[in-house]
């Protein structure tokens, strides 16, 4: 099949078919597998098939969650780019990052913490931000199991991907140590990232649509 010729919808159809072909018996259940062949598919990286971690029950109490309209907060511009705002539009899901906001600048400077800390403070500060968008900042997710723990927030779900070498694990380790009480996606290891998490967003608003 020539690539340069196929419209865009079928390359994805392809890749998707290439993914499945290569995956093999990978034992997810078909609605869990949506979300680990997203993240697959936007990192050519099959490792996710092996080190994806999702709560019991996640995928429908994230399509509960989106359905509800829930306001969705990321730790990094970029994935807050990668969200798709056309397939959300129906559910009336907002979707923000404070990290560049100057009042959580003013904070962060003041408390002396890092801005990606004083976004999350901020976030949950509006109870509507009820689905945590963690892809790049470690100290972001750090920081949301804290506020949790301290009862000044209660996410529907926390998609946490943070990559890197300092605490990214150890905050996914954390996440996933948390158990039944937050419904979480997440990884094993060292990898991760904006563009992942996003397209974990994106594959759970497609299952939202397709259950409208």
């Amino acid at each position: 099949m020539d690539s340069l010729a196929m419209k865009p919808e079928e390359i994805e159809a392809e890749s998707f078919r290439i993914i499945d072909s290569e995956a093999g018996e990978h034992g997810w259940p078909p609605a869990e597998w949506q979300i680990v062949r997203r993240a697959i598919h936007t990192s050519a990286d099959f490792e996710y098939a092996r080190s994806m971690v999702l709560s019991e029950g996640v995928v429908q109490k994230a399509v509960a969650a989106l359905k509800s309209g829930a306001g969705i907060v990321t730790d990094t511009n970029m994935a807050l780019s990668g969200i798709s705002k056309a397939r959300l539009a129906p559910f009336g899901c907002r979707v923000v990052c404070h990290v560049a906001d100057p009042d959580v600048a003013e904070l962060a400077a003041k408390d002396g913490i890092t801005r990606s800390i004083a976004a999350m403070r901020k976030a949950v500060a509006n109870r509507d931000n009820r689905i945590f968008v963690i892809g790049n900042a470690p100290t972001a997710l750090f920081e949301l199991l804290r506020l949790i723990q301290a009862g000044q927030a209660e996410p529907a779900l926390i998609i946490g991907l943070p990559v890197g070498f300092v605490g990214a694990e150890e905050s996914k380790n954390a996440l996933a140590a948390a158990g039944q009480d937050v419904p979480f996606i997440t990884n094993i290891g060292r990898k991760g990232g904006s563009n992942v998490a996003a397209a974990v967003v994106n594959a759970l608003t497609i299952l939202a649509v397709s259950q409208q």
